[in-house]
């Protein structure tokens, strides 16, 4: 499989992602969204606030600054707060979408034998967007 596929069939299988949960999403009354099943668990209010910062924070500068931001909170992902609407959100999650996929559409083939840090560590890109997308459909599955 050259570059070019790999980036092509990751952008397809990352929509394909995003659409399953965004159709579970749909199918959600919104005070529904800050339900947790029990005290061990994430509600949806908190795993979408948790993927949109985390593929913002990973996917902003992707190439040129560590995935992990200086200014991201991450403990405040798993946190719903009287901020959090079902509008915000909605905005967090397609925003960190939207950076995801975004910035794949501009990565080059050439750009596949590039190294990123994430938290300090080195990685290949492509271990990278393997990365991002085993954490997302970790979370898609939650949802």
């Amino acid at each position: 499989m050259n570059s070019e596929h790999f980036l092509n069939n990751c952008l397809f299988e990352l929509r394909k992602m995003k659409q399953r949960a965004d159709r579970a999403l749909d199918q959600v009354a919104p005070e529904d969204l800050f339900r947790k099943l029990d005290s061990e668990s994430n509600s949806l209010a908190e795993v979408m606030k948790h993927v949109g910062g985390n593929l913002r924070s990973r996917w902003t500068d992707f190439l040129t600054t560590d995935g992990e931001k200086a200014g991201r909170n991450r403990d405040a992902d798993f946190v719903a707060s009287e901020q959090d609407t079902p509008e915000s959100l909605r905005q967090n999650w397609e925003s960190g979408w939207n950076c995801l996929l975004e910035t794949l559409k501009t990565l080059k083939p050439e750009d596949m034998d590039r190294t990123v840090r994430i938290r300090g560590e080195t990685h290949s890109v492509i271990e990278a967007i393997h990365r991002s997308m085993t954490h997302s459909a970790n979370h898609v599955g939650q949802i």
